[in-house]
């Protein structure tokens, strides 16, 4: 049977011996390192650098193959789980990753294997339990050192990640306070600017009392009027531009009939399309229930509607509106089409025209293999963008409104055959 006390003694030896030859195991260990072609990062280091908390790692090992008993066992076992987690820290900071230094931890392990290996074959009256132990500790030792390793990694991804995570919460919030700023700043001016207008309108009316006798100055009068109520109109767009791209506005759910708020609103614009002769028809059901905020659906319609009218010269305009039912959706649709010339292909529309029809055409060609209605696009993926004559800032206001609604944008237009947009709204919120 083994003696306790010459096992206790032989280890003791082996450990003596691992210490004196500590030098050039980590010499032999950083050769290796060396020479694997999948390991580049050590060359860019010092000795010290490279070898960095091993030799205490080393320190325990050979205190816990001398240890008398349990307690000097677990004190240098917990030492060493210590100095392989600083090796891991410190790997880090110098570059390597994971898999590396994964890869380092198994070349020591052989290179210490073959001191013990050589240590056994220099000595072969060792008693047959002391190689055995020193292994087991050998394999434990390694085995902890990339688990302590890997774990470093861990908490420190997991901390840069938390960093660069409230780093670019802090640069959205610094972008989004900008916008706010921007635009409160646009609208600012154009509300300053819309008073000056009101000024503006107010000598004009008096000059248009005065010019009643002279048919020139009458003429010149009417131009003037119409471009100031022109002028006005575009600033209370800007106005309300400004306002939805600094999130002052809010959406307030309710339920509402749509059909019955389109129908009075194309009741009421139905004479300035008579003015330019031209048609408006409203189709849609009688009632129409849904949730959403009437007013500012009806202001999308009021943007698309008029936009409509004004850039037709012959022909109408056509309001739709229906039930439409997606694949685990209930939705209404509002479709306003006009028999105008459609976008120029070099109008200053381009940009949301481009958009809305490439987004368009890709939503049918996926939609051809599946026989399903067409997706539609979604109002964040529609640049704002601004039109000739203001119609683009209506346009944008429908954009930011739809955002604001969850609603969906889609275009047809073509050069000379008019344009349809349909807006797709939710038929409920959660």
């Amino acid at each position: 049977m083994a003696d306790p006390a010459s096992i206790k003694a032989a280890l003791t030896a082996l450990a003596e011996h691992l210490s004196t030859r500590r030098n050039a195991i980590l010499h032999a260990w950083q050769r290796s390192v060396e020479q694997d072609p999948e390991l580049s990062t050590s060359s860019s280091l010092s000795r010290s650098q490279f070898n960095d908390h091993i030799p205490q790692v080393l320190d325990a090992f050979e205190r816990r193959l001398a240890a008398q008993d349990p307690v000097e066992k677990e004190v240098a076992f917990e030492e060493q789980k210590i100095s392989a987690a600083e090796h891991g820290l410190h790997r880090w900071q110098q570059g390597y990753y994971q898999r590396e230094t994964i890869r380092e931890w198994g070349h020591l392990h052989y290179r210490v294997l073959n001191e013990l290996e050589d240590y056994g074959s220099v000595y072969p009256e060792l008693q047959a339990q002391v190689m055995p132990i020193a292994r087991r500790a050998l394999v434990r030792l390694c085995g902890e050192g990339v688990c302590e390793s890997a774990a470093s990694y861990e908490r420190l991804q997991r901390t840069e990640a938390s960093s660069r995570v409230r780093e670019l919460e802090s640069a959205l919030h610094q972008l989004q306070d900008l916008g706010r700023q921007r635009a409160e700043t646009w609208r600012e001016a154009a509300h300053d600017l819309r008073g000056t207008v009101g000024v503006i309108s107010n000598a004009s009316t008096i000059l248009a009392l005065e010019a009643k006798h002279d048919p020139s100055r009458a003429n010149t009068s009417r131009l003037l009027e119409r471009s100031v109520d022109s002028l006005r109109a575009l600033l209370s767009d800007l106005i309300d531009l400004g306002r939805l791209e600094a999130g002052e506005e809010e959406r307030r759910i309710a339920p509402f009939d749509a059909a019955a708020i389109l129908r009075e609103y194309c009741e009421s614009v139905r004479p300035v399309a008579a003015q330019r002769d031209l048609f408006l028809k409203a189709e849609g059901p009688q009632t129409l229930q849904v949730e959403g905020d009437a007013v500012k659906v009806r202001r999308i319609a009021q943007n698309l509607i008029l936009n409509a009218i004004g850039v037709t010269d012959r022909g109408g305009v056509r309001v739709l509106w229906e039930e439409r039912d997606a694949p685990g959706a209930k939705q209404w649709l509002l479709c306003v089409q006009d028999t105008g010339p459609g976008f120029q292909q070099q109008s200053a529309a381009a940009p949301l025209e481009d958009a809305l029809r490439k987004a368009t055409e890709e939503g049918h060609q996926a939609d051809a293999s599946e026989s399903a209605p067409a997706p539609m696009l979604t109002s964040q993926s529609a640049p704002a963008a601004c039109a000739s004559h203001g119609e683009g800032i209506g346009l944008s206001i429908v954009k930011r409104l739809c955002e604001l609604l969850n609603a969906s944008l889609e275009l047809e237009t073509a050069a000379g055959a008019g344009t349809t947009f349909r807006v797709v709204f939710p038929r409920a919120y959660q």
